[in-house]
């Protein structure tokens, strides 16, 4: 079966970090752009950032924007979202998914469909 296992949640002070992984199972996503969204409760799902195939282009919604940042291991199969400086408002179950990429490089916050992991909660609270 192929799936993406989002791990690396938990329970963390404002001003704390967390490093968040997602994992491919059944599969290899060194050919996959990939994604991170997250929904809060009560909210829509939105879009958090994306790294392309290659590694080198990263996208970052304005909110977490010198925060957070996305990386990719290949050789583990795994990409990180890592988390630092960590807000009330970034509470929300964090998921990554495959998402689509420009014929330049670029990667797209836009998933295809049935890709999704079943996510991992990140809550922030003294």
């Amino acid at each position: 079966q192929l799936q993406l296992v989002e791990s690396g949640g938990g329970l963390v002070q404002p001003g704390g970090s967390l490093r968040l992984s997602c994992t491919a199972s059944g599969f290899t996503l060194e050919h996959d752009a990939i994604g991170w969204f997250r929904q809060a409760p009560g909210k829509e799902r939105e879009e958090v950032s994306c790294v392309s195939i290659n590694g080198g282009q990263t996208y970052y919604v304005d909110s977490v924007k010198g925060r957070f940042t996305t990386s990719r291991d290949n050789a583990r199969n795994t990409v990180y979202l890592q988390l630092n400086n960590l807000k009330p408002e970034d509470t929300a179950v964090y998921y990554c998914a495959r998402v689509r990429e420009t014929v330049t490089d670029m990667c797209l916050t836009i998933p295809y469909a049935g890709s999704w992991g079943q996510g991992t909660q990140v809550t922030v609270s003294s």
